[in-house]
């Protein structure tokens, strides 16, 4: 998100010089600098004991392709607690231990994902109505259910090219 207005008192922006940041959409009013904004998010691949990944379905994302747990920090909340909470919800899982991996910029979204590898238990999922299905897929298999490129897919491919490797 771009200021165009203060979110404070609504007067409109100036531009204005702000360190070696350049000029800066500012607020003369309330004195205070209006930094872009962007939405943070984690993305996760839940993986199993079985050498295993979970891998979503959600038609509002993609009727062809798989994704992986994703969902948008709430304020207060940790992005390792948006981990735990997000694969509770989605798919009913308990997230035994969560290993941070790598950002990604979503620019279409204006976001900013946080990647992270979750170790969770093989069970039955438990899906949220935000979930049209999911499965248990293999490390190998899942990179090509995915759509080449995407965060999803990177994400899928750090962490199981690291797991095959050990």
């Amino acid at each position: 998100m771009r200021f165009q207005y203060c979110p404070y008192c609504g007067k409109k922006a100036v531009k204005k010089e702000i360190g070696d940041e350049g000029m800066i959409p500012y607020c003369a009013q309330c004195e205070l600098p209006l930094w872009d904004m962007f939405t943070t998010s984690v993305i996760a691949a839940a993986v199993n004991e079985c050498g295993e990944i979970a891998l979503l379905r959600q038609n509002y994302v993609s009727t062809a392709n798989y994704v992986c747990v994703a969902g948008i920090m709430k304020p207060g909340e940790s992005a390792e607690e948006t981990v735990v909470r997000e694969i509770g919800e989605e798919l009913g899982l308990n997230v035994k231990s969560v290993a941070y991996v790598k950002s990604y910029l979503y620019e279409k979204k204006e976001m900013l994902m946080l990647g992270f590898k979750a170790i969770v238990e093989k069970k039955d999922f438990a899906l949220s109505g935000e979930v049209d299905a999911a499965e248990w897929v293999k490390f190998e298999d899942a990179p090509r259910l995915l759509r080449e490129g995407s965060i999803a897919w990177q994400l899928v491919n750090e962490v199981t090219g690291d797991l095959l490797r050990n």
